[in-house]
């Protein structure tokens, strides 16, 4: 690896680290499903996020429920502090389209229709109130 390249790399490990995410590929629900529960939390503290998710009738929420706690795991994991006491905060959701399932529904007289299953990509970013104040 070439100086310029490592260099680069380690701007990029750098960055990371103040970064904390978790991310969810393919997930089997409409990422139109998907963003009217991701735009309920957007900007929430998780606290209140958590809540909105557990109490929320769509199966979407389940899944955001759980990536929001794994991404509270790993902002516990790379900083090494407790999230209670860090002011966590929902910063980021993006859906996102992922590959589609084509299938073929039988109509009448011999026809065929097409059936789109579709997936999604989610990724949700924590902020701490300390790095908004910046």
């Amino acid at each position: 690896m070439g100086a310029r390249k490592r260099l680069r790399s380690e701007e990029r490990k750098e960055a990371n680290k103040s970064i904390y995410l978790a991310k969810l590929n393919g997930s089997t629900s409409s990422p139109r499903k998907m963003r009217l529960v991701a735009d309920l939390i957007r900007g929430e503290e998780v606290l209140k996020a958590a809540n909105i998710l557990q109490f929320h009738k769509q199966d979407a929420s389940n899944k955001l429920e759980t990536l929001l706690w794994s991404a509270v795991a790993n902002f516990e994991e790379k900083s090494g502090s407790d999230w209670e006491g860090a002011g966590l905060f929902v910063k980021e959701v993006k859906v996102d389209a992922a590959s589609m399932l084509k299938r073929i529904q039988a109509r009448a007289q011999g026809r065929a229709y097409r059936v789109r299953k579709r997936s999604n990509h989610v990724t949700l970013v924590l902020g701490t109130q300390n790095q908004e104040e910046k």
